[in-house]
């Protein structure tokens, strides 16, 4: 496994990047509202990361046919926007989003509650993404990798959730998807040992009932086998000799 030590300068662009990035999720979430589609939703997310000089990192990647992903409810990851997929007061849907800027990229994901959302729906959410705060506080020189998979496991365990197997996070740079696999959950061996400078997406996908999940028939969207709810919180993160970096929030 090589996992890619960023130089100084390739920090400087990904820190730009996913400053950018945190902008149009910034601008998306602000648009999340009852009577919206998810086709609506990709297509001004398309134009914020083309307004900000940046390309789109999902839009026909492996033949991905829009520029954000946009999973409501039971959609884990990978919902496809259409124009007949309407929001409704209740729902929650989750925004992953990537853009490459002078040829890095950086990636997030969000999740959202659309109008009134009941308690348990917003306690998904919350632990959801408190389960990537605890993760990363493992993410820095010196820790081992599978550290974060096992400090986000024991939070959302605790919690009684289902944390997804069948995804998982990953190093990033110039190019989306680079080495290491980051698992969300708990782990056996203890994995690389991590230094300065190398840049992973973490992200946990957190499900309401069992971590079982399914693909539909278009071969992307992935959903809950049980039908629950699933939650999905994401950043772009630089190890350091201390704190971890989020570049993209």
């Amino acid at each position: 496994m090589a996992v890619s030590i960023k130089s100084e300068r390739e920090i400087e662009l990904m820190r730009e990047a996913g400053r950018r990035l945190a902008i149009v999720h910034h601008e998306l979430g602000q648009a999340i509202k009852p009577g919206i589609s998810t086709w609506e939703i990709d297509q001004m997310g398309e134009r914020l990361i083309r307004d900000f000089d940046c390309i789109p990192s999902f839009l026909n990647y492996h033949g991905f046919p829009a520029s954000i992903c946009v999973s409501v409810n039971d959609e884990v990851v990978h919902g496809i926007p259409k124009k007949t997929r309407i929001l409704q007061e209740g729902d929650i849907v989750s925004l992953d989003a990537g853009l490459i800027y002078k040829g890095y990229h950086s990636d997030a994901a969000r999740t959202h509650g659309v109008g009134n959302i009941d308690e348990e729906a917003k306690r998904l959410i919350d632990v959801t993404k408190q389960s990537f705060f605890e993760g990363i506080r493992y993410a820095r020189q010196g820790c081992h990798l599978y550290d974060i998979s096992n400090a986000i496991d024991a939070y959302v365990t605790a919690n009684g959730y289902g944390i997804v197997r069948d995804l998982v996070g990953h190093g990033i740079g110039t190019g989306l998807h680079e080495d290491p696999q980051i698992p969300n959950f708990r782990q056996k061996r203890k994995g690389i040992k991590l230094s300065k400078g190398m840049t992973l997406a973490i992200e946990p996908m957190i499900n309401q009932g069992r971590y079982d999940v399914v693909w539909l028939k278009d071969d992307w969207t992935v959903v809950t086998e049980d039908g629950t709810l699933s939650a999905h919180y994401e950043n772009t993160v630089l190890i350091t000799e201390g704190e971890a970096e989020i570049l993209s929030i």
